[in-house]
């Protein structure tokens, strides 16, 4: 993801702006089992994610993108036709898998780093994704232009909890869509930094709350997942956060 607050304009003025893009690095691939237990043969899900080098944009594949993408591959035939949206995207691995596996999608990022949007426009783009929203989205501010959103089933946030002065707009906006939709569910991976941070608080404030997933649950409980190096050494922790009734 792109650190920092952002905004909410129409993706066109992306499109339309002069962007001086950032050098490309590489294009990363993931591969994730697709297949059913009854399944003889094996199936896969080839995801091609685009990274950019420049270490101001931070538009790489970070080890909590992975291993909330495993999830998502894993309850494939859960989010089919659901209305999923990825916060704080960047590269857009968990909502890119998300597409790819039938749901309805959209991806927000950072409006100040107009780099960071073309960037999910661009692992769309790689991985034969047309249908695919990509917008601005203001953490903690509700703007006209979120209301016209539709209510969403499931929210991906991957490391958003990264910057201690963001953690309550996060919780705010995930209390934003639950308000829209009562069974709405925020699907959290993060990376552990501190075991002095914490959200418990705010999820009691905003009068939500979370449920712990142990990684060894879905097979994210490994250093390499989708044929990859990440999470390497990382501690990663996921969480599902939903209403407190």
């Amino acid at each position: 993801m792109c650190k920092g607050k952002i905004g909410l304009i129409p993706f066109h003025y992306f499109i339309n702006s002069e962007i001086q893009p950032a050098r490309m690095a590489s294009v990363r691939r993931f591969k994730f089992d697709t297949s059913d237990l009854h399944e003889k043969n094996q199936k896969s899900l080839i995801i091609s994610i685009p990274e950019v080098l420049d270490p101001s944009y931070g538009m790489y594949v970070w080890p909590s993108a992975v291993v909330l993408a495993q999830y998502v591959s894993i309850h494939r035939e859960e989010i089919k036709s659901k209305r999923i949206l990825e916060v704080g995207a960047g590269t857009s691995l968990p909502g890119v898998v998300a597409a790819k596996l039938g749901a309805s999608v959209t991806l927000t990022d950072d409006i100040h780093q107009p780099v960071c949007l073309e960037n999910c426009k661009k692992s769309c783009q790689e991985n034969q994704l047309e249908d695919v929203s990509i917008m601005g989205l203001s953490w903690g501010r509700f703007t006209p232009q979120m209301l016209e959103l539709p209510p969403q089933d499931i929210i991906l946030a991957s490391d958003c909890f990264y910057d201690s002065k963001d953690f309550e707009d996060i919780v705010a906006t995930f209390k934003f869509f639950i308000q829209r939709n009562n069974k709405c569910q925020c699907w959290v991976t993060y990376q552990q930094r501190s075991t002095e941070r914490s959200i418990e608080y705010l999820l009691q404030k905003w009068k939500l709350k979370c449920c712990h997933v142990p990684l060894v649950l879905f097979g994210a409980d490994s250093p390499c997942i989708a044929g990859s190096e990440l999470p390497g050494n990382h501690t990663i922790e996921m969480m599902i956060i939903t209403d407190q009734s």
